[in-house]
């Protein structure tokens, strides 16, 4: 038919089109670029001013694409860091000096001593877990439908498991999953997608989730289950049955609007 056989992975859209086992090296090129541009600048006598300015605006911004997709390599967000750093501490025509601060102190806060440069672990998280937010509340969006269908068909994305051969997409949105875990939270609607023991729906409660351990049948009800299913009301003699008193008192203390109808996730 005509089609070609190209050997290696190569890119799309700016993204390796195939990640093996060695993903240092598959991501590599990101550094490739960080090193190229500081190359570029040296021999300019550059202000610390200055300095701060092309870290944040340019050297910052490069990795920015792939990491809105990726959970990339420990080591490499790491020497990515320590190349801003020497870039930072050295010289004007090479990157030499005293790193009088490590990277991390430079990412606190002017205030607290630091400069505010970019916390690549942090924003790499926050970046993939804004998919997996994507995930959440576009469900019928095609990129949605094809990771439910395939990743977590009876379940939720926050209650979905890891599976057998993950792809390195769906491995990072896992791994990422634990920034939404601790900042959402569900809107009952109906109680019917609501895990009462694996989804943070509590209300005063740290991460929202129910605590373990429980009876084993209540590890398969849903919220609905522990509502009156005449009126959108808690069914109070089934929960003094299943739990105790404080977790009574603390399940009743969660609103159930009558016109929510849908169940919804929200940030805390």
């Amino acid at each position: 038919m005509g089609v070609r056989h190209v050997m290696g992975t190569g890119t799309y859209l700016g993204r390796p089109s195939m990640v093996g086992r060695r993903k240092k090296a598959i991501f590599s090129f990101i550094k490739d670029r960080i090193w190229k541009r500081i190359n570029s600048w040296r021999g300019r006598p550059l202000s610390k001013a200055c300095k701060e300015i092309m870290i944040k605006s340019v050297l910052q911004a490069i990795p920015s694409y792939g990491m809105s997709v990726f959970i990339l390599p420990d080591t490499l967000v790491e020497d990515i860091e320590k190349m801003l750093n020497a870039f930072w501490w050295g010289g004007a025509s090479n990157n030499k000096g005293i790193r009088w601060l490590a990277w991390d102190s430079l990412t606190y806060p002017k205030n607290e001593g630091g400069l505010r440069f970019r916390d690549f672990k942090a924003f790499n998280m926050a970046m993939v877990a804004k998919q997996g937010w994507h995930i959440m509340n576009n469900q019928n969006t095609l990129f949605s439908k094809v990771f439910k269908a395939k990743y977590f068909p009876n379940s939720s994305f926050l209650a979905a498991d890891l599976g057998t051969n993950p792809s390195l997409v769906w491995r990072s949105l896992w791994t990422a999953r634990q920034v939404l875990v601790l900042g959402s939270r569900w809107r009952i609607g109906d109680g019917s997608n609501i895990n009462v023991m694996r989804e943070p729906w509590l209300r005063g409660v740290e991460g929202g989730r129910m605590e373990a351990p429980q009876e084993e049948h209540v590890y398969s009800l849903v919220v609905k289950d522990l509502m009156d299913p005449l009126c959108k009301q808690w069914d109070r003699n089934k929960i003094d049955q299943l739990f105790t008193d404080e977790i009574t008192d603390i399940i009743l203390q969660v609103p159930l609007v009558g016109d929510v109808t849908e169940d919804g996730i929200v940030w805390k």
